[in-house]
């Protein structure tokens, strides 16, 4: 009988270049000493023959409803800015010491609704997932909200480059207007810092730093609108502003029932029960943030001309 070896052989081999070349990628391919030249060249072909297919290929089920990155496939993100969704919002939070009742996470847990508020509002926009790691202090020898447990803070020129990165991939993918906004303070001036570097090196695309997110005078707001004035200051880093956008997402993060049974449900001197109408004070608050927000988010776009 004749030798099946040489058959087997060549048979593995052709085998080996099909399945790597559906399964790694293209870097992998082209290191792969196993391989020969025409093998990897091969190789290569048939991954980028079959990336380039997948990437028009027609969307198998119907759109889902999320303005969120995150939430959607990429087919959905690329059907979506098909459709002229061309500015993503990279939102800006934290995880800092926030008193005694509120979750480290504040400022994120008010981006759930603003960064959404916003980018529906705006129109042709999505939220990038909220950066929740910022600058806090220093951390070899803690200082400011890095001195109480459960804060996590970021270097400065760490979380430049993050936001340098996250902005730089939206724009590969052919976002035209890259929108930082921060709920933290100290997040304020490296996006400005960022903002700034991108428009140097970019031609085809624009970032824009909103600080009127952040300075929005949400107390301002309150007293002038709505008549709610804190009468007193309990110490601690919270308002009754914040806590009341932070219970339209989700009430428990500020220990609402624990509060409730202590005699505590009170913030500056202002009461936040009935949670209903705290609530309902907050989606008010949440709405004016966002047509300010909207407002300096389309006469930063304007200006460039886009």
């Amino acid at each position: 009988m004749k030798d099946a070896r040489p058959v087997l052989t060549t048979l593995t081999a052709f085998l080996t270049v099909a399945v790597i070349s559906l399964a790694l990628p293209a870097g992998t391919l082209a290191q792969n000493q196993e391989m020969t030249p025409e093998e990897r060249a091969r190789a290569m072909a048939e991954y980028e023959a079959r990336i380039d297919a997948e990437l028009v290929s027609e969307r198998p089920i119907e759109m889902f409803d999320s303005i969120w990155i995150e939430e959607l496939t990429w087919m959905e993100v690329r059907d979506m800015m098909a459709d002229g969704y061309n500015i993503a919002i990279v939102p800006t939070g934290g995880i800092e010491q926030n008193g005694p009742y509120v979750a480290t996470g504040k400022h994120n847990y008010v981006l759930q609704g603003t960064c959404e508020s916003i980018a529906r509002e705006l129109g042709k926009a999505l939220c990038t997932p909220i950066m929740k790691l910022v600058p806090e202090g220093d951390i070899d020898e803690p200082s400011s909200h890095m001195r109480y447990p459960g804060t996590i803070s970021l270097r400065q020129e760490t979380f430049e480059a993050v936001l340098d990165d996250v902005a730089s991939s939206l724009r590969a993918h052919g976002f035209e207007h890259i929108i930082f906004i921060g709920d933290s303070g100290g997040n304020v001036q490296g996006m400005a810092n960022v903002a700034a570097r991108l428009n140097e090196r970019w031609d085809d695309a624009h970032a824009h730093h909103i600080p009127e997110y952040y300075r929005y005078g949400g107390g301002d707001f309150l007293e002038s609108e709505l008549g709610i004035v804190e009468t007193e200051n309990d110490g601690i880093h919270d308002s009754f502003g914040i806590t009341s956008l932070m219970m339209v997402v989700d009430p428990t993060v500020v220990r609402y029932e624990q509060r409730v049974k202590a005699g505590l449900a009170k913030i500056n001197g202002v009461p936040i029960a009935p949670k209903e109408e705290t609530i309902e004070i907050g989606r008010t608050l949440q709405a004016y943030r966002t047509a300010l927000t909207v407002e300096k988010i389309r006469e930063s776009i304007a200006d460039t001309g886009m």
